[in-house]
């Protein structure tokens, strides 16, 4: 029993290592097999293998009276699950892209506040949200607009600045 949970225990460690050592098990066999094990063999899939088979082996020798080769196969069977998961869920993340950077163009139409007063013919500076984020952007207006007052987006003519039109309440 003292076997399985150091392989349990080895494999907890081998998954803080992971923390640390990412991607080095993954570029070590890169030209070699051609992408044949393409992530099977990163830090967090082998940790996942070794720790379910050394605890899962450890839970039925422990508590049937079945001998270490019946273990080693649950273990090894529970072992493989948890690898495969590990390998699914590693590649469902990497794959993930719905995080898109806000663009400036998605401010149109929002509204915000003036902080330095647009003149006649020249620049003021507008407070917006941008992706919920405060952002303050240097703006222009068809006439004046004072201090305080609500303006909403009309135009983006660059990535820092913008059109406004006093909002009428």
């Amino acid at each position: 029993m003292g076997l399985f949970l150091g392989l349990g225990i080895a494999g907890i460690v081998l998954l803080a290592l992971s923390l640390v050592l990412d991607g080095v098990l993954d570029g070590l066999f890169d030209g070699a097999l051609d992408g044949l094990f393409d992530g099977w063999l990163s830090l967090p899939v082998l940790a996942g293998f070794t720790s379910m088979l050394g605890f899962t082996g450890a839970i039925v020798l422990g508590s049937t009276d079945l001998g270490p080769g019946p273990a080693t196969a649950a273990g090894a069977l529970a072992g493989a699950g948890a690898g495969w998961a590990t390998y699914r869920l590693s590649r469902a993340l990497m794959r993930d892209r719905s995080g898109a950077a806000p663009h400036h163009d998605a401010l149109i139409g929002s509204t915000g506040t003036v902080v330095t007063a647009i003149p006649e013919s020249g620049y003021g500076e507008v407070l917006l949200r941008l992706a919920g984020q405060p952002v303050k952007y240097a703006a222009t207006a068809d006439g004046p607009v004072d201090r305080g007052a609500e303006v909403w987006v009309t135009a983006t003519p660059s990535s820092t600045s913008v059109s406004v039109h006093p909002v009428e309440r």
